[in-house]
């Protein structure tokens, strides 16, 4: 009975030794049931888990500027989602860029609607966690509400 208790208990445990975890910094994407999913571009990363990660960009709107322009309804709600979550979010924020104007989004429970103005924006993700900081852009395009 010891002999089989003890291999069931390596057997459980050899599960865990060989699991994998992933602590990079996480994939960031804006959601909606209706719209294109974009996936965000790494601008700016100071990420310290298991291993230490960063990543420098000079002119994060330039950055912003080379990524394919994808859609979305003026107004709309969308979730910024990661693709891992093995941190905790200190704080989350928002804002686009559009011809030097910023405008702020009020970022809460991981979920915000653009404004109701059209036009071509850069988004501007901040993430800080327990695990360091995190910059994302994107290039999105406004339009009206069908």
């Amino acid at each position: 009975m010891k002999r089989i208790v003890i291999i069931l208990v390596l057997f459980l445990l050899s599960g865990c030794i060989a699991e994998e975890y992933d602590f990079t910094p996480p994939t960031v994407s804006l959601t909606h049931p209706y719209a294109d999913q974009i996936e965000l571009e790494e601008a700016n990363i100071n990420w310290d888990s298991d291993k230490e990660y960063s990543k420098e960009t000079e002119d994060i709107y330039a950055l912003a500027e080379e990524q394919e322009q994808k859609y979305y309804s003026s107004g709309e709600q969308v979730r910024i989602d990661f693709d891992n979550q093995d941190f905790l979010i200190e704080d989350l924020s928002a804002y686009l860029w559009q011809n030097g104007s910023k405008t702020e989004l009020q970022v809460k429970d991981q979920e915000f609607s653009f404004p109701d103005e059209e036009g071509e924006y850069l988004i501007v993700v901040d993430l800080l966690s327990d695990n360091g900081s995190a910059q994302y852009v994107g290039n999105i395009i406004l339009e009206e509400q069908s």
